[in-house]
C-alpha cells in the first residue's frame, strides 16, 4: 500500500463540473452593484485553503480579509471558504489555473508535484533548528528566488506563512525509527515526505488533508505528521492514541495568485492587497508558535492522547535514519540549493 494514493471521499469529477461552472478565466469579479467609493469598481476576491479557520492559516487569512475590507473602504470583498470546502489538496491548483477560484494558501510541498520541485527544499527532514531559520530562508535571497521561479507557470506568490513543526501521531508512541516499521503514514504529495517515511521503515499513503481524520478513524492509515495546531483543529487527538513530539519537518504555507487575475486588479487595488497581506502574514507568523503551545495544553488537558516528548538521543536517531532524503533531493534538485538553503538558514539576513 506504500505510496498508493487513495481515492478523494468526494468525488473528482463533481469538483471538476463545479471549477468548470465557475468559468474558465481568472479575472476581477467586478459585481454590478453601484461601488463603495464613487467611480470605484467593486472586486471580489475568492480565498480557498483546506484547514480550520481556528489554525493559525486560517486566522491570518481572516486577518488579511479584515484588513482588505477596511482599507478599501468594502471596494474589495474577500470571500474565504475554508477547511477544504470548496476544494481541497487535490484540485485547489487546478481550480487556480481556470480561475475558479483567485487566491491559494496552499503548503509548500504543494509546489513539488506540479513541476517547482525546488520548494521540496522545505520538507526536508530535520534540516530546521528553529523558527528563526526558517525565517531567515523564506526573507532572504534563497526565500524570494523561490517565489521567483512560480512565473514558469504564471503564478505570482506573494509571501510565506508558518504553521510550525510537525510531529509524529499514530496509535502507539514514534520515538526510534523501528517503531514506525509498517506503518501505514498519511502524507502529503511531495516525494521527500515519501522518501522521509519509507526512511524510517513506514508505507506512504498520499491523502488529502480534508480526508485524514476519517481514513485515521477506519484505519485506512495508522498515523500522520502535522503540527500540534492541525491535529488538534481536526479532533485527530480522538482517533490517535499517541502524539510523540519529534519536530522532524517544517510546515508552511505559499500565498500565490494567478499572473492573469493579478495583471488585470487596478494597480492601486494590488499594492493595497499586499500591503495588507504584508501586515497578515506578519501577524500570522508571531500567533503561529503560541497557537501551537496553546493547543498543546488544550491536547494535555483533554487526556484523550498521550504525549511523548524526545530527548537529544531519540531526535539524532531519526535524524541519522533520514539523512539519504537529504542526498536524494540533491540528486534531482542539485547539491547547490541544499548548500544556499542551510547557508541561509544559519546565516543572519
Amino acid at each position: 500500500m506504500g505510496g498508493k494514493i487513495i481515492p478523494a471521499m468526494r468525488s473528482r469529477s463533481t469538483r471538476r463540473t463545479l471549477v468548470q461552472a465557475l468559468g474558465l478565466t481568472a479575472l476581477p469579479r467586478l459585481a454590478g452593484a453601484a461601488a463603495p467609493a464613487a467611480g470605484r469598481a467593486r472586486v471580489t476576491l475568492r480565498l480557498s485553503h483546506v484547514v480550520a479557520r481556528e489554525t493559525p492559516k486560517g486566522l491570518a487569512l481572516e486577518n488579511f480579509r479584515e484588513r482588505v475590507q477596511a482599507a478599501s473602504d468594502g471596494a474589495i470583498q474577500v470571500v474565504i471558504h475554508p477547511n477544504s470546502l470548496l476544494y481541497g489538496d487535490e484540485d485547489e491548483m487546478q481550480a487556480l489555473q481556470l480561475g475558479a477560484v483567485d487566491m491559494l494558501a496552499p503548503s509548500l510541498s504543494k509546489f513539488g508535484p506540479i513541476g517547482f520541485p525546488e520548494f521540496e527544499l522545505f520538507d526536508l527532514p530535520f534540516l530546521f533548528d528553529d523558527t528563526q531559520q526558517v525565517q531567515r530562508v523564506k526573507q532572504g535571497p534563497v526565500g524570494q528566488e523561490l517565489l521567483a521561479l512560480l512565473a514558469r507557470q504564471r503564478l505570482v506568490g506573494l509571501g510565506y506563512l508558518d504553521n510550525g513543526f510537525k510531529h509524529m501521531s499514530a496509535n502507539r508512541p514514534l520515538l526510534a525509527p523501528e517503531d514506525f516499521v509498517g506503518l501505514r503514514a498519511r502524507i502529503q504529495a511531495s516525494r521527500v515526505i515519501a522518501h522521509q517515511m519509507r526512511a524510517l521503515g513506514a508505507r506512504p499513503v498520499v491523502l488529502s488533508f480534508g480526508e485524514t481524520r476519517r481514513a485515521l478513524a477506519a484505519r485506512v492509515v495508522d498515523g500522520t505528521e502535522n503540527p500540534v495546531s492541525n491535529f488538534w483543529t481536526q479532533g485527530m487527538h480522538r482517533v490517535q492514541t499517541d502524539l510523540s513530539l519529534t519536530r522532524h519537518g517544517y510546515l508552511g504555507y505559499c500565498i500565490v495568485v494567478h499572473e492573469r487575475f493579478w495583471s488585470h486588479l487596478a494597480p492601486t487595488d494590488r499594492a493595497l492587497i499586499q500591503q495588507a497581506l504584508a501586515e497578515s502574514l506578519a501577524w500570522g507568523n508571531t500567533i503561529a508558535q503560541r497557537a501551537n503551545d496553546q493547543d498543546l495544553d488544550a491536547l494535555r488537558a483533554s487526556g484523550a492522547t498521550r504525549v511523548h516528548a524526545l530527548d537529544a538521543v531519540q531526535r539524532q536517531r531519526l535524524r541519522h535514519a533520514t539523512r539519504g532524503v537529504h542526498e536524494g533531493l540533491a540528486a534531482r534538485i542539485g547539491e547547490e540549493w541544499i548548500r544556499r538553503m542551510r547557508g541561509a538558514a544559519l546565516s543572519p539576513i
